[in-house]
């Protein structure tokens, strides 16, 4: 036994990756060329809507077609992200293919008449059903289906913003608030770098932003300023995906027939597009990201994205919401520069992605995204930004699905496995322990019961 013990890394671990490292190349192929078909017909749809703005008038009707389209041919695949997140902590069907070619009709749908929305949920179901189609060759089941499905959310996520460090942690912190689990990590790391490789082969380039010209150094001041830039980050994205989330159950609740929702939702949109003179609040909104690296911008600019943002996803229209959590971010932390003691170029960064740590409940891959955009020099204020932001923006998220693993505080206990949907829902009372009870919960610790029983990855 003891001889066997010597070789178990060469008997456990050569095994495990002689299987996934070929599974997980055909995953990432599968995400990086549907990514890259995504980002070309998003360019195109973008310069078009640009170049003939009259359309933004008919975004109602474009609203019903795509309303039309799911309620008719895509009812199984309606809840996108959502099902993926449930898919993996409780293995079912497998997902149909055909939520690859309805996200992506349905996004460029939204983008060419002027929604606001992004790419990054569209990215993540088409990898992860084309993924799911290899279940029906290699017969896979519980764990192994999980860690398909996994594999190619980081696969799409990684290609569409050009981060496959960022893309793998974003798998493993999605699922679980507050737990983080390994078993995945070969082969989404492999799914995220061959989805990026495979992306940047077809030709596509992701946009370069500015790095901070000069990073200030930690002073008592930067580093209150940095805090205090966190925890508005975290206020706005908690803000921005509560806001949604009942846009979405009004709509729901007052419309019954679900292409009826987009196309009214689609008639206040261009109303308001009308109204304002100007498209820089629809679409993705990267030029105005990059503008905010560089020149100072509204400050309400953030408050525009995130209130037509939540009105475009509320209202059922198809796109990902993280794009603009970007926009929303950068163009708060380019205002904030003009309250806080650090530079414009900086702030926008740690707003970038902060306010995404903060929404998808992801300061791990957050930080390693700002890292990998913009330089290693930002790391500290980008790290401090997110984790703020992440704590700030409470036990709520964009993705409904996201169960809790650990409640994020420390006197503030919640059951494991409770969904964000269920915790907003049921009102789910937290128990706050006092300074008597801490000697109680130290004793009490072992004996906390599991809520669900579904297996986190």
């Amino acid at each position: 036994m003891k001889r066997l013990y010597k070789f178990e890394p060469l008997i456990s671990a050569l095994p495990q990756i002689v299987k996934w490292l070929p599974i997980s190349f055909v995953i990432g192929l599968f995400a990086g060329t549907a990514s890259a078909i995504l980002l070309v017909t998003l360019e195109w749809a973008t310069d078009w809507r640009e170049s003939h703005r009259w359309i933004i008038a008919l975004l109602p009707l474009g609203g019903f077609l795509s309303g039309w389209i799911y309620h008719q041919f895509g009812r199984s695949v309606e809840a996108g992200n959502n099902l993926l997140l449930q898919e993996i902590h409780n293995p079912k069907d497998i997902i149909p293919f055909r939520m690859a070619p309805l996200v992506l009709l349905g996004t460029d749908l939204t983008h060419l008449f002027g929604g606001s929305a992004g790419r990054e949920g569209t990215a993540l179901q088409m990898g992860a059903s084309l993924a799911d189609q290899l279940t029906k060759i290699l017969r896979f089941q519980g764990a192994n289906r999980r860690i398909l499905l996994t594999a190619g959310i980081r696969g799409g996520f990684a290609s569409v913003f050009g981060t496959p460090l960022a893309g793998t942690v974003f798998g493993l912190e999605v699922l679980a608030i507050g737990k983080l689990h390994y078993d995945a990590l070969f082969p989404s790391l492999i799914a995220a770098i061959v989805g990026n490789q495979m992306a940047l082969l077809l030709g596509l380039h992701h946009t370069a932003y500015r790095h901070a010209p000069s990073i200030p150094t930690m002073t008592i001041l930067g580093l209150i300023s940095a805090i205090l830039a966190g925890a508005i980050f975290g206020i706005i994205a908690k803000l921005f995906a509560q806001a949604t989330h009942k846009i979405s159950h009004f709509f729901k609740a007052k419309i019954s027939y679900p292409p009826m929702r987009p196309l009214i939702g689609g008639a206040l949109i261009a109303i308001i597009v009308g109204l304002s003179g100007t498209t820089k609040y629809i679409g993705l909104g990267i030029p105005t990201i990059v503008d905010s690296f560089y020149t100072q911008l509204p400050p309400w600019d953030f408050a525009a994205k995130l209130s037509l943002t939540a009105l475009t996803l509320g209202a059922g229209f198809k796109g990902g919401e993280v794009t603009p959590l970007f926009f929303i971010g950068a163009t708060l932390g380019n205002a904030l520069s003009l309250l806080l003691a650090l530079p414009a170029p900086l702030l926008a960064g740690m707003g970038f992605v902060g306010v995404f740590a903060g929404a998808a409940n992801t300061p791990l891959a957050s930080t390693l995204m700002g890292i990998e955009l913009f330089g290693l020099e930002s790391g500290i204020f980008i790290s401090i930004a997110c984790v703020v932001s992440y704590l700030f923006s409470g036990h709520s998220g964009i993705y409904s699905a996201q169960r809790i693993g650990l409640s994020k505080y420390s006197s503030i206990h919640l059951e494991e496995g409770l969904t964000l949907a269920t915790y907003a829902q049921t009102k789910v009372e937290p128990k706050i322990d006092l300074p008597d009870d801490i000697q109680e919960r130290k004793s009490n610790s072992q004996e906390c019961r599991t809520y669900a029983t579904g297996t986190f990855i």
